[in-house]
């Protein structure tokens, strides 16, 4: 199986990290190969362009891609989508100058929209019922309204900043975004391609989740398990020849500060803290 994944910028990092995570690591990782291993020989990583990832999967070049749902969507390619990976998150908005006569997106009527999302844009215009022209650009989208090229601009923006820096403001949000894994139609339901949705999603559900271990009375069982708000009940084991028990439980890491100091306040002692890789539910 080929998986697509973005050879640079910065979606780049996250991907390769998210496989290792998800026990593929990748063996081979030269500037400018096309192609590397894992550790898995029947898994191999395809390097191209966020933007030509939709294409090389379907096209059948891979049989998954990682990449941006705003690539998806421009791209018209008919792809299943199979896990939000939950980074790269952006949104696509119509954007004017602030000083300008744009308050909403009925006033473009009759004028133009510089954007390097034609498809995405031409579909939003459609969808307001807006007769406008789109002119496609290839970077420094920003600027166009500011040397008469276009009355409005629809880009990515994750922050904003750049969008205040250009003295634009935000009409509308023409598409929410995050990085996501892909499949096409006819391959998303292969063994395979399962098994590493089923990777992604045990990385995905330990992101913010500790395991936390410790020694409790016997006695105060119940006592323990009302201070623990834990992914359901806690896993109880004895300990051999004492009066204690040995008690495991997932929490929340925002919960661990708190639920730290309750423990011990019920006879709870060496408590073990740790992260979690992956956790399969």
């Amino acid at each position: 199986m080929r998986v697509a994944v973005p050879n640079k910028g910065r979606l780049h990092e996250p991907s390769v990290d998210l496989l290792e995570r998800a026990g593929l690591p990748i063996e081979s990782t030269a500037d400018r190969k096309l192609y590397a291993d894992t550790v898995d020989p029947d898994v191999t990583v395809l390097f191209a362009r966020a933007a030509d990832i939709p294409e090389y999967v379907g096209d059948g070049a891979a049989a998954v891609g990682i990449t941006g749902r705003d690539q998806v969507v421009e791209s018209g390619v008919d792809l299943v989508e199979l896990v939000d990976l939950g980074f790269g998150r952006c949104r696509l908005v119509l954007a004017a100058p602030e000083e300008g006569g744009i308050a909403g997106a009925g006033d473009l009527a009759g004028g133009t929209v510089a954007t390097e999302f034609p498809t995405i844009t031409r579909e939003y215009l459609d969808r307001e019922g807006i007769d406008a022209d789109v002119v496609e650009v290839t970077g420094a989208t920003e600027l166009t309204p500011h040397v008469e090229m276009a009355d409005a601009i629809v880009d990515i923006t994750s922050t904003g900043t750049t969008l205040r820096m250009n003295r634009l403001g935000v009409i509308d949000e023409v598409l929410s975004s995050s990085v996501r894994l892909y499949a096409r139609p006819d391959r998303a339901d292969d063994q395979k391609v399962q098994q590493l949705v089923t990777a992604f999603e045990s990385v995905l559900a330990a992101e913010d989740k500790r395991y936390v271990m410790m020694n409790a009375p016997e006695g105060r069982l119940d006592e323990i398990r009302e201070v623990i708000p834990g992914l359901g009940g806690p896993t109880v084991m004895d300990i051999a020849g004492e009066d204690t028990v040995a008690v495991h439980v997932v929490v929340d890491e925002r919960d661990v500060f708190e639920t730290i100091d309750n423990l011990k306040s019920v006879g709870a002692s060496g408590i073990l803290v740790t992260e979690i890789e992956r956790l399969v539910e």
